[in-house]
């Protein structure tokens, strides 16, 4: 399943099961969310993606963890990745920005195995 179906799933069900399994309409969320009814539908729709900061206030809406919007993976359960993942959970979000980026950053240079050009002169050749 794709990445923003699984968020606008989760959502969905998060609302349906609002208040004991009473449910929650659209409109409702949208009202304590501060968004329009239309927001809400798009996201759970995937047509609209939510930024960091509207699963924030999702999952401080409901009471959940913001990872509950994302599927479960292995890596998730390892313990560098859970330490990692505590130590940058209080961090601004310009900070989170640039971890973010040096990650991708050194998953592509770990991907990338061709040789590097070594850094000084080149040497002639005799």
């Amino acid at each position: 399943m794709e990445l923003l179906s699984y968020i606008g799933n989760r959502i969905r069900e998060l609302r349906q099961a609002y208040g004991g399994g009473g449910g929650l309409s659209q409109e409702a969320l949208a009202k304590h969310l501060d968004v329009t009814p239309n927001t809400v539908s798009r996201w759970e729709t995937a047509t609209y993606k939510p930024d960091i900061n509207d699963l924030e206030k999702l999952s401080r809406f409901f009471g959940r963890s913001i990872l509950e919007f994302f599927p479960q993976q292995e890596a998730l359960h390892d313990g560098p990745v859970l330490a990692l993942m505590r130590a940058a959970k209080d961090l601004p979000p310009e900070d989170i920005e640039e971890l973010q980026r040096y990650a991708e950053y050194r998953r592509a240079r770990s991907m990338d195995k061709s040789p590097r050009p070594r850094p000084g002169r080149k040497q002639k050749s005799a």
